[in-house]
């Protein structure tokens, strides 16, 4: 199974985000995916579907912009983890203010997968939701293992993937350079 390399090679969160399966099809991917991610101790976050999360005893739930709002799901989920979608600094602010516990930011870069979204935002704009947010960020949209070290210099705190990893010939090697690549820099920021 492709999430059982990336694991391997150091995820340690997986977002399950499969937007055209009927909530029992979701239901039974989601049961699935979240044996492999409690015996393998990393976190599950259902994407918009709070009912789904519950059921399944997932770590959290993501949200994009038009989701239920923050402020109400906190409500549902009590403290499980709860990450939002964000591309400006108005979003960012308030995902923030409605308890958001983490939120991401892009697409920094181009990718097919964010594309509807608009054109990437770019470093600078994360520089400026940095110094506004305190909650973590994690960059995402294009990011390849040669821009992680820009990425995490410009503010994240980590980076979401998708095609870096699950579209690489080896899931496993990818997951392990790019994990390898974000622990490296992070101590070498704590460093300086």
């Amino acid at each position: 199974m492709v999430l059982e390399e990336a694991i391997r090679g150091g995820v340690r969160a997986i977002q399950l985000r499969e937007k055209d399966l009927s909530a029992r099809e979701l239901y039974v991917l989601a049961q699935e995916v979240r044996k492999l991610t409690k015996v393998a101790g990393v976190k599950l976050f259902i994407n918009d579907r709070v009912d789904v999360a519950l059921a399944v005893e997932a770590d959290g739930v993501h949200l994009g912009q038009q989701s239920l709002p923050p402020h109400v799901v906190r409500r549902l989920i009590g403290n499980k983890l709860m990450g939002v979608s964000t591309h400006n600094l108005q979003e960012a602010l308030q995902a923030q203010d409605s308890g958001a516990d983490f939120i991401t930011f892009g697409p920094l870069f181009f990718t097919p997968s964010k594309a509807p979204y608009g054109k990437p935002v770019g470093l600078e704009a994360l520089k400026e939701v940095r110094k506004f947010i305190s909650i973590p960020i994690l960059g995402l949209g294009g990011i390849k293992k040669d821009s992680v070290r820009e990425v995490l210099l410009a503010g994240a705190d980590g980076i979401s993937v998708i095609s870096a990893v699950l579209c690489a010939p080896d899931v496993y090697q990818a997951a392990k350079e790019l994990t390898g690549v974000v622990l490296s820099q992070k101590h070498e920021i704590a460093k300086s």
